[in-house]
């Protein structure tokens, strides 16, 4: 089996893992566009808002071209718009024909209605206009692809003469606007014919963040415009111009459209922060995951967060009233977790850092485990756990947890739990994040861990979290009879008795 075959089979064992992640994609629908309209406007030199009405009996029967939803064109605005790089609204602006129905104005709600699944919806477009010959009635303007032939069919016929409205269809010479084209449509419309379009997007409060291919480049501009008018709320639109360093976290970008402001405020799992978008990392896409790790979590357990960015595992973990130890080498994160701590109210909960990890994991977490973990006896309630989000470069940290305690083991339930994550381009992702944890832990985790697919990052590339109990033999080094003091010396002897009698 190749490995495009492999990943695909495992990538179909985790879709229900899928389904749960929250990619808080900002997107435009894929609704087409009626093809109608677009044939129908080739052929019209009228002025818009002029009304042909069909003769009673008849219908007018459309062209069979009509019926072919396949040319992309007919999905469109004006074609002139193609390879546009400056975004001219005017140029989108196009006439197209479609049907209404005449209705006395004091029903029209009534008709409105009962007729919903036919009635026409467009963005910032009037579904009711005014009769220009009869200023008591009304047209309802109907949409072409659910009223083929202009002819209303026999449930709306009925539905129709119980409200006493004669089903006389009209022909509405309706002219379309760039407020009346979604973004995609637009965004279609401009590009190169058979490139990919760009009309999703990260939203982190008022910014929208793209990661533009080199073939849109060109258009980045006119993209980020559209963008931010089609997006109520979104001020700023930034496109990602570097890799992420692994360092701090961050990136370089370029502001597409709006105010160069990017310092925002961000609500995840109804909670606040705020934090500079240009210095930190915040992934919107990561919600689900920040609250599936901190739903493991009860009150008074203990989570060290080695690299905890702005605070979305700390400051909940903390509103759940767990002590918290957070971490960040990045001293603008630090700064930012110091104030997010404070806006939720957390901070008498949460001890800072701004380390190195390692050092972190040598430092205050060693020092808090070995003063803790002697302490628990018997059904302890306390849990330890250790989250390690910096996937590219969380698993080399593992080795650290060699030996990081001495003396005799914890019982086996209060040993830490990681939470590590990695990415992975292997055929099957979970055995590659588990055998790269094992070479750095020094020792097997077969049925001793669990891996969660948290989402796809790009094509043959995933982001999982491993979870596992860090193992006594790796965290503990239990002193040497020649080297430790007498009553560590007792200790060792006595659990070395223990193991003699045990293997007898």
């Amino acid at each position: 089996m190749n490995n495009s075959s492999s990943r695909t089979l495992w990538r179909l064992g985790y879709c229900a893992r899928l389904l749960k992640t929250n990619h808080f994609r900002t997107a435009a629908s894929n609704t087409s566009f009626p093809a109608v309209w677009m044939l129908l406007a080739q052929h019209s030199g009228r002025i818009p808002g002029l009304f042909v009405v069909v003769k009673k009996n008849t219908f007018f029967t459309m062209p069979e071209t009509v019926e072919d939803k396949t040319n992309p064109e007919l999905y469109l605005p004006h074609p002139g718009v193609r390879g546009m790089t400056l975004l001219d609204r005017e140029a989108f602006k196009r006439t197209v024909v479609v049907p209404a129905l005449k209705v006395k104005k004091e029903i029209v709600h009534n008709v409105l209605k009962s007729l919903k699944q036919s009635v026409l919806q467009r963005p910032g477009l009037k579904r009711v206009v005014e009769d220009p010959e009869d200023e008591d009635s009304r047209f309802v303007i109907l949409d072409p692809h659910k009223v083929p032939e202009f002819s209303l069919g026999e449930s709306e016929q009925q539905v129709l003469k119980e409200l006493s409205v004669h089903p006389e269809v009209s022909k509405y010479h309706l002219e379309l606007s760039y407020e009346n084209f979604k973004s995609e449509e637009i965004l279609r419309a401009v590009l190169p014919e058979g490139q990919e379009v760009t009309s999703g997007f990260s939203r982190v409060g008022h910014i929208a963040h793209l990661n533009l291919r080199d073939h849109q480049l060109p258009y980045r501009h006119l993209i980020g415009q559209v963008i931010m008018d089609k997006n109520p709320g979104i001020t700023c639109v930034v496109n990602k111009t570097s890799i992420i360093d692994s360092t701090y976290r961050n990136f370089e970008m370029e502001v597409l459209a709006g105010e160069n402001n990017l310092v925002t405020k961000v609500k995840e799992n109804n909670i606040s922060y705020e934090l500079d978008f240009s210095k930190v990392y915040w992934n919107p896409r990561l919600s689900t995951e920040h609250g599936r790790v901190v739903e493991l979590l009860k009150a008074g357990d203990v989570l060290f967060d080695v690299f905890a960015g702005v605070g979305p595992f700390a400051i909940p973990a903390a509103k759940r009233k767990c002590r918290v130890f957070a971490n960040d080498l990045n001293p603008e994160s630090y700064s930012w977790l110091l104030h997010n701590c404070k806006l939720n109210k957390v901070d008498s909960r949460v001890k800072v850092f701004n380390m190195d990890g390692r050092d972190f994991l040598r430092g205050p977490v060693r020092e808090e485990l070995s003063k803790e973990l002697p302490l628990l006896k018997g059904e302890h309630k306390t849990a330890f756990h250790i989250v390690m989000n910096l996937p590219a470069l969380a698993v080399e940290f593992l080795d650290v947890f060699r030996h990081l305690l001495v003396g005799e083991p914890c019982s086996p339930a209060a040993l830490p739990t990681v939470h590590c994550y990695g990415f992975s381009k292997h055929s099957n992702p979970a055995r590659d994040i588990q055998e790269r944890a094992e070479a750095a832990l020094g020792t097997s985790l077969a049925g001793r861990c669990s891996t969660f697919l948290v989402r796809n990052v790009a094509p043959n590339k995933e982001m999982l979290c491993l979870s596992f109990q860090i193992p006594a033999d790796v965290l503990y080094k239990r002193p040497c009879p020649d080297e430790a003091k007498p009553a560590s010396k007792r200790l060792c002897t006595s659990q070395d008795s223990s193991e003699e009698k045990a293997l007898s």
